[in-house]
């Protein structure tokens, strides 16, 4: 079939999973080619096949959506990638653009906007989910971000230089490579960085440093 699309579904809920799928192939150019349950088993999949665009349930065990789909850009992977999500959050909004996602949707109403969302992101292009228009609109983090930098002014050099390298969604891997000291101690950085900053809860360093990636490129 000509300008067929394949699609990979990672989301720890069976039933979801085979009701998702079930919607996508009812688009005639559209075929999922795979299921995972987690995000390890997600980032072997699209490994093997190669697949035009991955849906990453947020909530997965082993590795949650915004730690795979940070694996699969650093991979270089070309596969689209869209996120569900039971929630809206604005953290996770801006952070799309340095994960390489190119949509995101809510799951309450997957069933209904998949299909284009998939057309849409494999086009090239970007899809939110319509209900997700007040988040883009709302102006009130502009004060949480004021408010929050002098805490950013209290972290060590060091610290300041970790918490600027996590906005550019690097691993701490990565990171520690390019520090030359070893992951442990990146670890350790991450760890002081969210005890001094109150950060709570997975991904929360991620989060915050998305949030605040100005501020934190004029302190580092």
């Amino acid at each position: 079939m000509a300008n067929l699309i394949t699609v990979l579904i990672a989301d720890d809920h069976p039933i979801f999973r085979q009701g998702l799928s079930v919607i996508i192939e009812k688009n005639r150019n559209l075929r999922v080619v795979g299921e995972a349950e987690n995000g390890e088993e997600a980032l072997k999949l699209t490994k093997s096949l190669q697949p035009d665009v991955v849906i990453l349930d947020i909530d997965m065990p082993i590795r949650d959506g915004i730690e795979t789909a940070r694996e699969l850009k650093s991979l270089g992977l070309p596969a689209k990638v869209v996120f569900l999500t039971m929630h809206k959050d604005n953290s996770i909004l801006r952070s799309l653009r340095s994960l390489g996602v190119k949509g995101y949707v809510l799951k309450d109403s997957a069933l209904n906007e998949i299909g284009s969302c998939i057309n849409k992101v494999a086009a090239g292009n970007t899809y939110l989910s319509p209900a997700l228009n007040d988040l883009i609109l709302e102006n009130v983090e502009d004060t949480k971000r004021n408010e929050l930098t002098p805490l950013i002014g209290t972290l060590s050099q060091a610290e300041r230089k970790v918490l600027q390298l996590v906005t550019e969604s690097k691993t701490s891997r990565e990171i520690a490579v390019e520090l030359f000291v070893t992951v442990r101690t990146v670890e350790t950085h991450r760890y002081n960085i969210c005890t001094k900053l109150n950060l709570n809860g997975p991904n929360a360093l991620f989060k915050f440093a998305i949030q605040h990636k100005h501020e934190i490129n004029l302190l580092a």
